[in-house]
């Protein structure tokens, strides 16, 4: 059983990746988490921002995590890309274009206006960039092509997120993949 922080964690990623964090309210998150009001406080003494912060960080390692099984042990780059852009897809379809990364959602929002929320998408981005990198390495791409790559595949994967939940279709995600794809192969050692 889920304790009470995690549940107002948990429901605080949901709505933040469904709505943002401007469309997303206090009193939504603790009637989602089934927790009394004065709980998130007691936990985020720091209110909404704490908890938005929280939410960026952890959401961000779970979404790295997917990332590398992705690729952890696909012994074929073009697959590994290939198979997260269709999941994505998938995901978008099944939610009914709802969720996609929180990250972006609130990333977007917040760049101009937050600097505490800023810092810590971010750090998330930066995480992905340095993770992704080094696990794309093992393909061997050289040090500054993997970076490349990575950075390209969150741009392509982001981008295609915001894209494909406007039109409620999948192509934006179905094109950043191929050309995600294309990339690969430009920079593979063999190609």
């Amino acid at each position: 059983m889920t304790g009470t922080r995690e549940r107002i964690v948990n429901a605080g990623a949901e709505l933040l990746r469904r709505n943002g964090y401007t469309g997303t309210g206090v009193k939504q998150i603790v009637e989602a988490a089934n927790a009394p009001f004065g709980s998130l406080y007691h936990f985020f003494p720091g209110g909404k921002e704490q908890l938005g912060e929280e939410v960026i960080r952890t959401s961000g390692m779970m979404y790295l995590a997917l990332f590398e099984i992705f690729f952890a042990d696909e012994p074929d780059l073009v697959h590994g890309i290939e198979a997260c852009f269709a999941s994505a897809a998938e995901t978008l379809k099944a939610t009914d274009y709802a969720d996609a990364c929180p990250i972006a959602t609130v990333a977007l929002e917040v760049a101009s206006t937050n600097e505490k929320l800023r810092i810590a998408t971010a750090d998330v981005f930066t995480a992905w960039i340095e993770t992704g990198a080094e696990k794309l390495g093992k393909y061997g791409l050289e040090p500054e092509a993997a970076r490349r790559l990575t950075i390209a595949l969150v741009n392509s994967l982001e981008g295609a997120f915001v894209l494909s939940r406007s039109l409620r279709n999948t192509e934006a995600l179905e094109v950043a993949g191929a050309s995600s794809v294309a990339y690969a192969r430009t920079l593979l050692p063999d190609a």
